[in-house]
């Protein structure tokens, strides 16, 4: 069993991410630009959200962060979107969810600049990704790619299975591992709340990936030996030995379903700090104009 280290690979992308800034710099060029916005003070985003401006001066980008009370209209919000993707000095623009009841988050999303979209959820960059144009990934499923390419972990004629079928991973993820590239080339089983006999397609995975939101629900006997598991899951458990009062688990019972891996994502130090060099490197792509021309 080796452990798929997003420690190690998220230290080793900032370090390449701020050499290209640091080059952007010197040579006078447009120091990338991320902005969030937060609406509301929902722990788990302030959180997710503070890492991201940290990140981001980490490695010498420019960094924004708009706060709204929870009681902003959606046509106020929609306003600011709209001054973000005009405002040429800014690059990459996030919307963090979730948002308050009253704010349709597809509005919000939709009205994102897709050339700003570094998050990748607007409907043409999904589609220009299920068309296998280039595009912004969603950070999380961009953020496994990286972590599959760098541990060099075969996929061309596997079976990966994903659990869970949400439109920020369980989607974008069976899209991308059936891609005609590397990695890709899976056979493809999305499974879900409705599917029969998850735990025997389960096993039938060469590689699973867990995006379902449900601690420790992937447990031992839903896994083949030998099988890559990666677990995307972090949720908040109540632990009364903990300082903190809760600690951080995945989708997957890591202690015993590590055993019969070949290779496994810890949580915490799997995938989501492999989500936020995505997000700097959706960044960096918007600042150079990769995706999209910077005057488009």
């Amino acid at each position: 069993m080796q452990l798929l280290d997003g420690k190690f690979l998220s230290a080793q992308i900032k370090l390449e991410i701020a050499a290209e800034v640091a080059q952007i710099n010197q040579q006078g060029g447009k120091i990338p630009h991320l902005v969030a916005i937060l609406v509301g003070n929902n722990g788990a985003s302030e959180t997710y959200v503070a890492s991201k401006m940290k990140n981001c001066e980490e490695v010498g980008m420019h960094s924004t962060l708009i706060r709204f009370d929870p009681s902003v209209t959606e046509a106020e919000l929609l306003d600011k979107v709209r001054e973000v993707n005009e405002n040429p000095d800014m690059d990459g623009l996030i919307v963090q969810l979730p948002l308050p009841d009253h704010i349709n988050p597809d509005r919000v999303m939709e009205t994102i600049n897709p050339a700003k979209d570094v998050d990748g959820f607007h409907p043409i960059n999904i589609g220009r990704m299920a068309k296998g144009l280039p595009a912004y990934i969603s950070a999380t499923p961009q953020g496994v790619l990286e972590m599959i390419k760098r541990y060099d972990i075969e996929t061309a004629g596997k079976h990966c299975v994903v659990v869970g079928r949400s439109q920020i991973v369980g989607l974008p993820m069976s899209i991308l591992m059936q891609r005609n590239t590397y990695p890709g080339n899976c056979t493809v089983t999305i499974t879900h709340s409705r599917t029969q006999n998850l735990a025997e397609i389960c096993r039938s995975a060469d590689i699973l990936v867990a995006a379902l939101g449900k601690p420790e629900f992937v447990t031992a006997d839903m896994v083949k030996e030998g099988a890559v598991v990666i677990d995307v899951g972090l949720e908040r458990v109540r632990d009364a030995s903990k300082k903190s009062g809760f600690s951080l688990k995945g989708d997957v019972k890591f202690d015993e379903v590590a055993p019969k891996t070949s290779f496994i994502t810890p949580v915490p130090g799997g995938v989501g700090l492999m989500t936020i060099c995505s997000l700097m490197q959706n960044t960096l792509k918007a600042a150079r104009g990769e995706i999209y021309s910077r005057h488009d």
